[in-house]
């Protein structure tokens, strides 16, 4: 088999989340030589999560992006999703969601030009995000947060350093702001940060929208299906980084590639733990008040 065939049948297979037989019939090949190729696919893919998955970088003083401008050395947004699997019967309990649906929990973090940065799939769908966030931080090679840096996590986590999340007991979701303007600083950043924040829940929808095989209950092994939910991220980076246009996002995209050299990661210090501090929790509230004074100097006008 050539290597385009090879890739193609690995492409159709998670665009359509066709079995087999059925991509055995449409390319002329047996079942057993699809499913073969298929998982050589797989493995060849996952060995470029290295080169696919993007280094970011944080939110500079002079950012013009109206959503991220005021969250100085952010390095993007992150949170769960649920993507449904079929497990044995006696599994079904640790997969079983708050939405009484059997799914496995994905991590995934993302940077603002809606790039994956870290994903960790195969947690039961029972598992807290925050379970999560802490297993991916622990990992010899897992996630990594430098400090000083941050990223924007919803309520379901922890404020703490690293991580920043809105005010609980004050409006936040986008809907809520159609007709009215914040009244004080904590709905002022909560607005704000729902709109940044809202990156990672868009990567989630194209993802989805663009591999059938996420949308559904697969047929492949639990294991093998956090792979392939891994491949699908990789694969939406390409696409982001290499294709000038999406087909199914067409909102333009203002990107520059940064060719400069990073710190080592020898010299550098990462965030290990999940912890609230008085620190992190007098930062939010300086931010908050920062932002919603410079909102009324600029006479209330832009948002």
């Amino acid at each position: 088999m050539s290597l385009q065939e090879i890739v193609a049948m690995f492409l159709y297979t998670l665009a359509h989340h066709k079995k087999n037989r059925s991509i055995g019939q449409y390319f002329f090949r047996s079942g057993e030589t699809v499913s073969r190729q298929f998982h050589l696919c797989l493995r060849a893919f996952l060995m470029l999560h290295e080169v696919l998955l993007y280094n970011p970088t944080p939110i500079s003083d002079d950012c013009e992006d109206e959503r991220w401008k005021s969250f100085k050395n952010c390095l993007g947004a992150l949170d769960g999703t649920y993507i449904n699997v079929n497990v044995p019967s006696q599994e079904r309990p640790k997969y079983r969601t708050r939405k009484e649906t059997i799914a496995m929990n994905v991590l995934g973090v993302c940077a603002p030009n809606m790039q994956f940065i870290y994903v960790l799939p195969g947690w039961e769908g029972s598992a807290h995000d925050m379970r999560v966030l802490r297993n991916a931080l622990s990992r010899p090679n897992g996630f990594r947060v430098p400090r000083g840096n941050y990223y924007l996590v919803d309520a379901g986590y922890t404020n703490c350093e690293g991580f920043l999340d809105p005010y609980r007991g004050q409006r936040y979701h986008l809907k809520e702001w159609t007709d009215q303007q914040p009244e004080s600083a904590e709905e002022f950043y909560n607005m704000k940060h729902a709109r940044a924040r809202n990156v990672i829940e868009r990567c989630f929808g194209l993802l989805k929208g663009r591999w059938s095989i996420l949308r559904s209950p697969s047929f492949f092994p639990i294991i093998t299906h956090g792979r392939i939910v891994m491949a699908c991220c990789l694969l939406h980076n390409l696409i982001r980084k290499f294709m000038p246009t999406d087909d199914i996002n067409e909102d333009e995209l203002n990107e520059s590639d940064d060719d400069s050299e990073s710190d080592s990661d020898d010299e550098r210090e990462f965030i290990t733990s999940v912890a609230t501090s008085d620190h992190w929790t007098n930062f939010r509230n300086k931010l908050a008040q920062d932002m919603f004074n410079d909102w009324r100097a600029r006479g209330r006008h832009g948002q």
